[in-house]
């Protein structure tokens, strides 16, 4: 057992019409350039992320961003499963391994930025492994560390839940250790609570603070809070100054010992208060330290503007990228083709339709203790504005909740039950807290995890924060992103791939060219016609990979699990899920054309993703073409393309699209280091001609200009760009990829981007 813990002390809107910047914003403040994620596990350890120290410093970035790094479940493949916040994980090196990569890094002029999960810790087998549980599972509500936890006592009839065994218990299922002070259920060792070792055993057992119980209790009868509907995962009450002060001990001391430089903190949303938190957190760090968070934003909401963060872990950019190189027409006849083949409901009512079934199923335990709160009079007002509720959660502040959802909610639960749950969220904090942290777990849920998989017209859309029901972007409105970006928070992350996206960027790339020719969906085979279209989607996103039949199989088993229309993880159907490995094309190649437009479409996103403001985050091994599905998949080991990059800076030219990925990021990383005074400011760019629309540019106003071939597969049928140029600001521009072409005035794109389908042009003499 690890030592018991010392006890120690706007986004504005996208909407918005877009000011060209007329002059180079200051340089943004001291913080990261760019980040690179390494997921650390027992077989990626400290010494393997050191190892890369040097071809990362060459690739461009600035800093390397690790995930969590604390105590977590031995074995542990993500390690957001946390067992002790007092010490660095053992497997992946200890203190002195991550010191050591943090050594190393800084003599290649590399920061860290440490993932840390304020939000939940383990219940772990053996549960000893998380000392404070442990604690309080022999204490009960009087041990000092039961303040840690969520636990309603009351609510358990003085037990905690605990669901943790593989069947229902019998009668002789239990066996008590009386000198080791333990109970025992196989393999399983829970704490015997002082004064009973003697009982016989039914009253030992009555007498305990806790409930050893099957696994399928969790549902209705769970009285702790956890991670989203994840019951071996504890919620952790980061509100309480003393937890916060325990739980944050050693991170605070790896920040002032500056091994770390900033801060991912993860699932901010499942917090009591969050900007409570975060400015705790800002004091304790202090200004110099860079913290985002991963918060999820639908597409017209803002992030609370008095948070102390740089902004967020970037999934909004995400969606601004991938939307923008949608094309509106083709998804939306794709999404008539999949409604016809398929017979599925639109996207709104999926949505409603999966939250009702995840609250009233899943979280009824969750639902339940709201309900019990509010009262009989006001619990259908719970249910009703949870479900209808359209961002992840409220926050204490709002003068109201939002008018659509009260009215969306009011015509089945009637107007005075919501109004009245409205009420008691503005004026009781607990109860806002407890229904702001049910509605995040329940939009995570039931979209991410469950409607994501359950409409899939285009796949490449359902990513978190995105909204599959509207896919694309206009160009417009991702200039006024971006501008509102540059304007309000530049420090903010910025992502493509992470190790939570269910396909990698390079994946979503080829998926969406799919809306630039719907008709290449065809009718897919299989008499399960909504597992035919996802496969076919898949497998053409994958292409050729390694491992490529066993990685489909393994995706499309999880995609129709989380879809829970003919199988679940709780409710396994064997025979349909045999069938599923058989629906995974035999060709997963795109046609010749549409392939061209998905190197256009990754190319395109790499520019667009390291030019625009914000701080870049690639994905490990996303450097260069990086075809990833579903986790676990995206979290394999990575692997670095040192010779390839050793081969380009010796003057080679990129062989393939692979190549020409790793050129352009390591142009625009080295870029973004070494010249960090040319990506400040922003302004759209305009082109001028018959093709204009399919050219997507902008302006650092620093002295960069970016462009990318947006929809090129349509360009191509409509004769390509022809005599369209792209007028620039004033001065001499050099074409960074193109060693030393020179325009001024104006570019031909037909020129500009003949080569490949993107350009970078840095003004001569233009700082930086």
């Amino acid at each position: 057992m690890s030592q018991p813990y010392a006890r120690t002390q706007t986004e504005s809107d996208v909407l918005t019409a877009v000011t060209p910047a007329t002059s180079a914003a200051p340089d943004p403040a001291p913080g990261p350039r760019s980040t690179y994620r390494l997921q650390l596990r027992p077989e990626f350890p400290f010494s393997a992320a050191e190892a890369a120290v040097p071809y990362l410093a060459s690739l461009g970035v600035s800093h390397l961003h690790l995930s969590p790094v604390l105590e977590a479940v031995p074995g542990s493949t993500h390690g957001y499963d946390v067992t002790d916040h007092t010490r660095v994980r053992a497997e992946l090196g200890g203190e002195p391994g991550l010191r050591a990569l943090a050594a190393t890094a800084r003599g290649h002029g590399l920061g860290l930025v440490l993932d840390i999960v304020p939000n939940h810790m383990a219940v772990p087998s053996p549960l000893r492994l998380n000392g404070p549980l442990w604690q309080v599972l022999r204490e009960g509500p009087d041990s000092p560390y039961a303040r840690w936890f969520d636990i309603d006592w009351e609510a358990g009839g003085g037990q905690v839940l605990l669901p943790v065994l593989a069947e229902p218990p019998g009668p002789d299922s239990f066996t008590p250790d009386r000198d080791g002070g333990v109970l025992r259920h196989g393999e399983l060792e829970f704490p015997l609570r002082e004064g009973t070792a003697g009982l016989a055993l039914p009253e030992l057992l009555a007498a305990q603070w806790y409930r050893p119980a099957w696994w399928r209790e969790a549902r209705a009868g769970l009285n702790y809070r956890r991670f989203f509907t994840i019951s071996d995962l504890i919620g952790v009450r980061v509100e309480d100054p003393e937890v916060f002060a325990a739980t944050h001990a050693k991170v605070l001391e790896l920040v002032r010992d500056g091994v770390a430089g900033g801060l991912r903190i993860d699932h901010v949303d499942g917090l009591a208060d969050p900007e409570g938190y975060l400015r705790r957190l800002r004091t304790a760090v202090g200004e110099g330290c860079w913290v985002v968070v991963e918060k999820i934003l639908a597409r017209h909401e803002r992030l609370p503007p008095g948070w102390p963060v740089a902004g967020t872990t970037g999934y909004d950019a995400l969606h601004r990228v991938d939307g923008v190189l949608t094309d509106p027409a083709g998804a939306a006849e794709l999404a008539r083709r999949y409604t016809q083949f398929t017979g599925s409901a639109q996207w709104r009512e999926t949505a409603r339709a999966c939250a009702r079934e995840v609250l009233t199923g899943d979280l009824a335990a969750e639902l339940a203790a709201l309900e019990r709160a509010a009262g009989p009079e006001l619990a259908a007002g719970v249910k009703e504005l949870l479900i209808a509720y359209p961002v992840y959660r409220p926050y204490p502040g709002e003068p109201e909740l939002d008018p659509g959802a009260l009215a969306e909610a009011a015509a089945p639960a009637g107007a005075g039950a919501v109004a009245g749950v409205r009420d008691l969220v503005l004026r009781d904090p607990a109860f806002a807290a407890r229904f702001a942290q049910t509605s995040a777990a329940l939009r995570a849920k039931s979209l991410e995890d469950r409607a994501f998989y359950r409409y899939a017209p285009l796949l490449s859309a359902t990513e978190v924060g995105g909204d599959p029901g509207q896919p694309a972007l206009t160009p417009a409105e991702f200039h006024a992103y971006c501008a509102a970006l540059d304007r309000d928070w530049p420090g903010s992350g910025t992502v493509l791939s992470t190790h939570d996206t269910k396909r990698s960027a390079d994946v979503r790339a080829r998926i969406s060219v799919l809306s630039q020719a719907p008709e290449v969906m065809g009718a897919p085979a299989g008499p399960d016609p909504q597992l035919a279209w996802v496969a076919r989607q898949t497998a053409l996103g994958l292409g050729e990979a390694p491992e490529r039949a066993e990685r489909l199989a393994e995706a499309l088993l999880k995609a129709v699990r989380e879809a829970a229309l003919h199988t679940s993880w709780t409710d396994q159907d064997p025979a349909y899920e045999d069938t599923v490995a058989g629906y995974a094309p035999r060709d997963p190649e795109l046609p010749p054309e549409l392939a061209e437009a998905a190197r256009a479409n990754l190319l395109g996103m790499t520019l667009l993703h390291l030019a625009m403001p914000g701080v870049p985050e690639v994905y490990q091994g996303a450097e260069t073409e990086y075809r990833a599905l579903v986790d676990p998949d995206n979290r394999r080991p990575a692997r670095f393309p040192r010779e390839v990059l050793a081969r380009l800076d010796a003057g080679a030219a990129p062989r393939g699209p692979a190549e020409e990925k790793l050129a352009l990021t390591a142009a625009l990383l080295r870029l973004r280091r070494d010249r960090p005074g040319l990506f400040t400011g922003y302004a759209p760019l305009s082109a001028r001609g018959p093709a204009a629309e399919h050219c997507l540019a902008f302006a650092r106003p620093g002295g960069l200009v970016a462009a990318a071939t947006r929809l090129s597969h349509r360009l191509a049928g409509a004769g390509g760009w022809r005599d369209t140029a792209l007028p620039l600001p004033p001065g001499k521009w050099t074409a960074l990829l193109d060693r030393g072409a020179a325009y001024e005035g104006e570019a031909p794109l037909g020129e500009l981007l003949s080569a490949r389908p993107v350009a970078l042009l840095v003004r001569e003499g233009g700082g930086g």
